[in-house]
């Protein structure tokens, strides 16, 4: 009776270490992966710049004139009160992603803003950040916290705007995507004639911000690109658009590091 109540008692104690054990594990493994992500993204992306937009390679926006007109080069800025600024919407469908044990695949979130004047010192002017109900909390706090590595720079405002249902879809020759409908917020994109194929024009081998991989800036000039929100609302016509599709993941962040 001794031996069978001794090996009882063993085999209640190697299952509860085997059970602590386990949660232990459980928890390692939960916190090990909060910092395990990685996120392939589609934008739908618009700005006021005249197409391509030259951010990419100046240390500032195109010049407009005060009544909103493209100023010209440059260096004509001051010119008529000419001022610099690049005033965008960036419409986000994840096509694939995760943070830990938390999923993204499919979220859909709006990053409107202006990058100001000049950002040699990486200080934009504002952005406001704005999701589909359909993303839950656990997605909005990876995607608030990769968008980070994505954007690496710093806002003199940001803001995280009331939930809008938003649309957004694409095909080669056209891109669409809204906010409440348009009434928040829009972008559509045409491809236009600039190729000599009817496939659209893209830019290869251009870095897009933090991000280390890209498919291509797919050319798409704006019909429109629009932010009704606010006391910063804005609409252009005819200036700057295109489609890209990007990943990054927490091994890049740790590899730049």
């Amino acid at each position: 009776m001794r031996k069978l109540a001794f090996l009882a008692c063993t085999a209640i104690l190697f299952v509860s270490a085997i059970a602590l054990a386990a949660d232990k594990a459980k928890n390692e493994n939960a916190k090990g992966k909060a910092d395990d992500w990685s996120m392939k993204a589609t934008i739908i992306e618009a700005c006021s710049c005249p197409m391509f937009c030259q951010c990419y390679f100046n240390p500032e926006p195109a010049a407009m004139a005060p009544s909103g007109e493209h100023a010209g080069h440059a260096g004509h800025a001051g010119h008529g009160g000419a001022e610099h600024f690049c005033r965008f919407n960036n419409a986000f469908r994840v096509d694939k992603g995760k943070a830990g044990n938390v999923k993204l695949d499919g979220a859909l979130f709006w990053v409107a803003g202006d990058l100001g004047a000049e950002f040699d010192d990486k200080e934009m002017e504002w952005a406001v950040l704005t999701f589909d109900p359909s993303v839950t909390k656990e997605q909005r706090d990876a995607i608030a916290g990769i968008l980070g590595h994505v954007y690496p720079v710093k806002w003199k405002s940001f803001a995280i705007a009331p939930d809008a249902k938003m649309d957004w879809k694409y095909n080669k020759d056209r891109a669409e995507a809204r906010l409440d409908g348009g009434k928040i917020a829009e972008v559509v994109l045409n491809r236009g004639e600039y190729g000599n194929t009817e496939q659209p024009v893209v830019i290869h081998n251009l870095k897009y911000w933090g991000v280390p991989r890209n498919d291509g800036f797919v050319l798409m000039t704006n019909e429109v690109q629009a932010y009704r929100a606010g006391d910063k609302a804005f609409e252009f016509k005819g200036t700057n658009g295109f489609m890209i599709t990007f990943d990054i993941n927490s091994n890049d962040v740790v590899a730049a590091k």
